[in-house]
C-alpha cells in the first residue's frame, strides 16, 4: 500500500500578528514544521504550536529559516556555508527545548523558504544544513526538495531523508519550482492543487509550467499553513489520498546507528 506524509508549515504567527489556522490543519495532518523564530514564530507560540501537535499526534519538526522576520524567510540572502550550519543548529536547539518540555522530541528539519531553495540548488549549503541536523541529532529526518541538493547532502551525511514535494506549486521542466516572484507560481484553486497531489502521489509526476510532464518522487506532500485556505486544502487532500487508497503517515525516523 503506498503512504506518504502530509506535512504542513505552522507556528507562524508573532506576537500580536496571527497566521494560518493551524489547531484545524494539525486535524488533517502526519507532519508539522514549526518556525523557529527566525521568520515567524515568537516563543509563546512556538511552545503552543508544539504542544498542539503532540496532542494531535503530528510529528513535530523544526523549521529554519533565514533572519529575515520582516520578509518572512522568502528573500534570499548572502550568507556563508559557516553561517547556514551556526543558524540552522541554533534553531533546532530553540524548538527540540519546547518538544521536550511538552514531553516530545523532534522528528525532522524541513528549512523555511528561501533558504530551502538557496539549499536546493547549492550544495555547500545543503551539506551545512544537513551537518546541523546530523551534529544535533542523527536520527532526525531531513525534509528537502525531491530530486535536489538537499536530500543528496542529507543522505551523504548518513541522515534519513524525506523528499518533498508540493501540491499548490507550479514546477519547470528541471523539476525545480517556479519562483514565487513569477506569474502563476502558486496554484490558487483548491481543485488544482488537490489534483496536482494526487498525480505525484499516485504517479509521481507533475505537469509543469511549460506543458511538459516532470517525474516527482516524493515521500511527503508540503500545504502551506499561510494560506487563507489551508485548513480547507488540508481537508479535502486528505480525503482524496485516503479515498484513492493511500496511508498518510510520518516517516519513521532514522535508525539507531
Amino acid at each position: 500500500m503506498r503512504v506518504i506524509d502530509l506535512n504542513c508549515d505552522l507556528g507562524e504567527s508573532y506576537g500580536a500578528w496571527r497566521m494560518g489556522e493551524d489547531e484545524a490543519v494539525l486535524a488533517q495532518i502526519s507532519s508539522a514544521n514549526i518556525a523557529c523564530g527566525f521568520h515567524a514564530g515568537d516563543p509563546d507560540t512556538m511552545r503552543r504550536t508544539v504542544q498542539l501537535a503532540a496532542a494531535h499526534g503530528v510529528a513535530i519538526g523544526a523549521h529554519p529559516s533565514l533572519p529575515d522576520l520582516q520578509g518572512f524567510g522568502r528573500r534570499e540572502l548572502a550568507v556563508s556555508a559557516d553561517e547556514a550550519y551556526a543558524m540552522t543548529l541554533y534553531q533546532i536547539g530553540a524548538l527540540a527545548a519546547f518538544a521536550r518540555g511538552a514531553g516530545s522530541a523532534l522528528h525532522h528539519v524541513k528549512p523555511h523558504g528561501a533558504l530551502y531553495n538557496m539549499a536546493a540548488r547549492d550544495a555547500s549549503l545543503a551539506a551545512a544544513i544537513a551537518a546541523a541536523v546530523a551534529d544535533f541529532d542523527r536520527h532526525l529526518i531531513l525534509v528537502g526538495l525531491a530530486g535536489s541538493a538537499l536530500p543528496q547532502a542529507g543522505r551523504a551525511a548518513g541522515l534519513a531523508v524525506a523528499a518533498e514535494a508540493f501540491c499548490d506549486r507550479r514546477y519547470r521542466a528541471d523539476g525545480s519550482l517556479t519562483p514565487r516572484r513569477e506569474a502563476g507560481a502558486v496554484i490558487h484553486e483548491v481543485d488544482a492543487a488537490v489534483a496536482q497531489g494526487l498525480s505525484i502521489a499516485l504517479h509521481g509526476e507533475v505537469i509543469a509550467g511549460d506543458g511538459s510532464k516532470v517525474a516527482v518522487a516524493a515521500d511527503t506532500l508540503c500545504i502551506h499553513g499561510d494560506k487563507p485556505d489551508a485548513a480547507v486544502f488540508a481537508r479535502r487532500l486528505r480525503a482524496a489520498l485516503l479515498d484513492a487508497g493511500i496511508t498518510i503517515a510520518a516517516p519513521d525516523r532514522g535508525a539507531q546507528a
